[in-house]
């Protein structure tokens, strides 16, 4: 059995709660003036929060062929015309007040290059930018209860150190002969350059009411720079040594009044989890000129370089950090309370990133592109950690954010973790060619504000009584004032006090002895001493009961006024808590104005929307209207042809009604000549015979011709129906019976457009329910189903279809028709077909007129129309 070899345990950092309140990354943006006034400006300031970016005329349009025009939103926006005062009062006067409070801090600026980072973060003389302001409000703060140099000790761990009184007095003695000794030209402390005297004028001055005048406070500030993705000291100091010369790359001597490059550094983390940079110098300062000069002096070691679009371009984020270091002052308010745990560290960072840039505007070559490459990348770093913080908070995801792919980040992420408040400032430069750095930046910032940063807590109150330092205070001045008074500690008041009492006391006796044998001499002196004793000790008796009494007075003073104390304490806790309700309030209605932009926004997008449609909805309803008044007209114009054709149908009804009578009348005449032409022969032949049979020579008389008068009477008196003609063979000798003659039960559809032609041969369906409608009730009750159809034909005479089909039914429980026949039923005009007749033909004139006074017969066609010749 082996044993597996164990893993190093992971070291959890300190637990947070998880309903701990959340504030969102404070982002700020800045417009800076245009170069010239002739140049074109793509950036256009809306509101306080909002502004617009316009694409530039040389901007390829997009699909639809319009620019596009994008709005963001901002905690506040700076416009051109913007005061370094009013940026600091609105940005960085809150970081510094939580710095005073124990409250960490970290503020940066973020933009393209060329759009004015540096002068934000430093700012020029008489402008003087938010690092110098802050420093100016931090000292006028905390300058009267500053600590002695050295008391404060950084320890190398991010912490800090209380030395004694004595511990530092030797500090500064050994300070001091360090400054004594002369230095070499070379290393020789640089002052301050004249131009950076002057940033902040005494109008401008500003400081905090809320400071604990019960603390000891120092500062120490620490500046550093990333430089392709390496951390720099720049206030190491570094001298050139003359005995041994430095060398550079390739064999290059360095020259003897420039220093050593100084080494990189690496980050470490403290017993808080906290991130540092390992061996940085950090200097403690008193005033803010002296800081400001410690700044300048590693100013002149960042790396800037002139490039296409910047004539300084900084090559290098830069990190200054101003860290404060406060513990309390003991009970008498006299000293500094020698306890490491109650010393509070808060720092102030003010980063200045460099400017992103594309490489092929700035035509960077060699080093300077290299050194583009690696603040893109550690920008990007910085982008893609703010969208996984983004993404786990609104999606509850848990993605490990890459801090580490980037010094920058990972110095910087206990702040995102919450370590203290984070704002930033977005740089814009408003001219045309900036515009597709200045969108990336714009959405970088955009998300950047949906971060929400942990707030941080209020550090511990020592328990001591506040006001310390102020009764101390008070109590030496009025010690010097008596003493000035009074010339010293034995006067003339003391004297005359001191006499009162001893005259108090009972006189002595005269105590001479004279004689040995004298016994009451001693006696009488013993009795008075004892009588002084005893005042003596009702004195002390009074003087201790007076002492108990002032001492309970005391403790009641004591006790009320730390009662009030605690009333204070707590009207400020509520005070602190309306403040924050009062801030919760602000922040809601800028969040409320914000969404009543946006919504304001929306509605004039909907209202152009509406006023859109409005527009279509009337254009559709006028063509609505112009079709409806051309349907109208179509309609009566159809009315009027129905119209129309309804009196020719029945003008060639009469018409042919007319004509049918004619021929009939015609036809009944010509019979009845025939049929007295055959009487006569028969006559004639019976004659013959009878007078050859018989031998007879009487001529049998004439007959009489019928006379036309009476022709026309008896025609006149037949019925309207026709007298039944004599059997005739069938013109068409192929005719079929209809299909319809059967004994199945049929449904007659006729419709009702379907006209009335009166002729001959007409459909009749004995065993048929009628309709013009089909139905269910009428196909459940019958097999067969025939449809009425009328059309007119090429010849201009109407044609009737009888559609044919079986019914039967389907599985759903309905009734369907399958079609198998269509027989067609045509008119035909007799007197057509003869004359068409060929001269040549045999045909006699009997069977001429047979032909001519036919009636129009029934012609059937499976599926399609088929004519025959006359």
């Amino acid at each position: 059995m082996t044993c597996s070899k164990g893993k190093t345990p992971r070291r959890h950092g300190p637990k947070k709660a998880s309903n701990i309140d959340k504030d969102p990354v404070g982002v700020y943006c800045r417009i800076r003036p245009l170069g010239a006034e002739d140049e074109e400006c793509c950036v256009e300031m809306i509101s306080s929060s909002t502004i617009q970016l316009h694409a530039p005329d040389g901007l390829k349009a997009n699909r639809n062929g319009e620019y596009k025009e994008t709005q963001y939103s901002f905690k506040k926006v700076f416009g051109i015309n913007t005061t370094q005062v009013e940026l600091f009062e609105d940005v960085a006067r809150p970081l510094v007040e939580d710095l005073i409070h124990c409250k960490n801090g970290l503020l940066f600026t973020y933009g393209v290059t060329g759009s004015g980072k540096t002068f934000t973060m430093t700012g020029s003389p008489g402008e003087g930018g938010l690092l110098p302001r802050s420093l100016d409000m931090l000292f006028n703060s905390i300058g009267p209860f500053q600590a002695k140099r050295f008391v404060f000790k950084p320890d190398d761990k991010n912490g800090m150190e209380i030395q004694g009184q004595v511990d530092a007095l030797l500090e500064r003695q050994k300070r001091d002969s360090q400054q004594s000794v002369p230095k070499t030209p070379s290393s020789r402390q640089k002052v301050a350059d004249p131009e950076f005297a002057d940033m902040i004028s005494s109008e401008e001055a500003c400081k905090s009411e809320n400071v604990d005048e019960d603390c000891c406070y120092s500062v120490f500030v620490s500046y550093i720079e990333v430089y392709n993705n390496y951390i720099y000291d720049l206030l190491e100091d570094a001298p050139f040594d003359p005995i041994r010369p430095k060398w550079l790359g390739g064999g290059t001597p360095v020259r003897n009044n420039e220093f050593i490059p100084p080494q990189s550094k690496i980050l470490r983390e403290d017993q808080n989890h906290n991130m540092y940079v390992a061996g940085c110098t950090e200097v403690e300062v008193k005033s803010t000129e002296e800081a400001f000069e410690v700044f300048w002096k590693g100013q002149k070691k960042r790396r800037i370089a002139n490039t296409q679009l910047n004539r300084e371009s900084s090559r290098s984020h830069s990190v200054f950090t101003v860290k404060l270091a406060q513990a309390p002052l003991d009970a008498d308010g006299d000293h500094i309370l020698q306890d490491k745990n109650q010393v509070n560290v808060s720092q102030l960072c003010l980063v200045d990133l460099a400017g992103s840039e594309r490489t092929s505007r700035t035509r960077a070559e060699g080093s300077r592109l290299r050194e583009a490459g690696n603040i893109n990348q550690s920008l990007m770093t910085l982008r893609t950690c703010m969208e996984v913080l983004r993404e786990n908070q609104m999606c509850g995801t848990n993605k490990m954010v890459p801090y580490r792919d980037s010094k920058v980040t990972h110095l910087f992420k206990n702040y995102f973790d919450g370590e203290g408040k984070v704002r930033m400032i977005v740089c814009v430069n408003p001219k045309a060619d900036d515009y597709d750095e200045t969108m990336l930046v714009m959405r970088f910032a955009e998300m950047t504000q949906e971060v929400e940063v942990a707030r941080p807590v209020d550090r511990p109150i020592c328990g001591l009584a506040a006001g310390r330092r102020h009764r101390n205070q008070v109590f030496r001045d009025e010690l010097s004032r008596r003493l000035e008074e009074q010339g010293g500690p034995g006067n003339a008041d003391d004297q005359g006090l001191l006499n009162q009492l001893i005259e108090s006391l009972p006189a002595l006796p005269p105590s001479e002895l004279v004689d040995a044998a004298d016994d009451q001499t001693l006696p009488r002196l013993m009795e008075v001493l004892e009588r002084r004793h005893r005042v003596r000790q009702m004195m002390t008796e009074q003087y201790n009961k007076t002492a108990n009494t002032l001492a309970s007075m005391l403790q009641q003073l004591d006790g009320q006024i730390s009662a009030k104390e605690t009333f204070l304490h707590d009207q400020r806790s509520r005070l602190d808590e309306k403040d924050k309700v009062i801030i919760n309030q602000r922040k809601e209605i800028e969040r409320l104005e914000k969404k009543s932009n946006t919504l304001e926004y929306k509605i004039d997008i909907l209202q152009k929307t509406t006023d859109m449609y409005e527009n279509d909805k009337r254009s559709l309803q006028q063509e609505l209207e112009t079709r409806e008044q051309r349907l109208q007209r179509e309609l009566s114009e159809r009315r009027r042809m129905e119209q129309r054709m309804h009196g020719m149908v029945t003008d060639t009804k009469l018409k042919w009604e007319k004509e049918c009578e004619r021929r009939v009348n015609a036809k009944q005449l010509e019979m009845q000549n025939k049929l007295w032409v055959k009487d006569e022969k028969l006559k004639q032949l019976k004659a013959i015979v009878t007078e050859s049979s018989g031998g007879g020579t009487e001529r049998p008389e004439k007959p009489e011709r019928p006379s036309r008068e009476r022709d026309r009477n008896i025609a006149q008196k037949r019925s309207a129906s026709p007298s039944p003609l004599p059997t005739a063979p069938p013109v068409h000798p192929m005719h079929r019976r209809s299909h319809s003659a059967g004994g199945d039960k049929w449904v007659d559809h006729k419709p009702t457009s379907n006209l009335d032609l009166d002729t001959v041969l007409q459909p009749i369906i004995p065993n048929a329910i009628k309709v013009s409608t089909p139905n269910e009730k009428a196909l459940s009750k019958c097999q067969k189903y025939v449809l009425r159809h009328q059309e007119l034909a090429s010849d201009g005479e109407i044609e009737t279809k009888l559609i044919k089909g079986n019914v039967f039914r389907t599985r759903g429980g309905g009734q369907a028709v399958q079609f198998t026949d269509v027989e067609t039923l045509k008119q035909e005009c007799a007197s057509a077909s003869s004359r068409k007749r060929r001269s040549g033909s045999g045909e006699g004139p009997a069977q001429m007129e047979n032909t001519e006074n036919r009636p129009p017969v029934a012609s059937t066609s499976h599926g399609y129309q088929k004519r025959r010749k006359p």
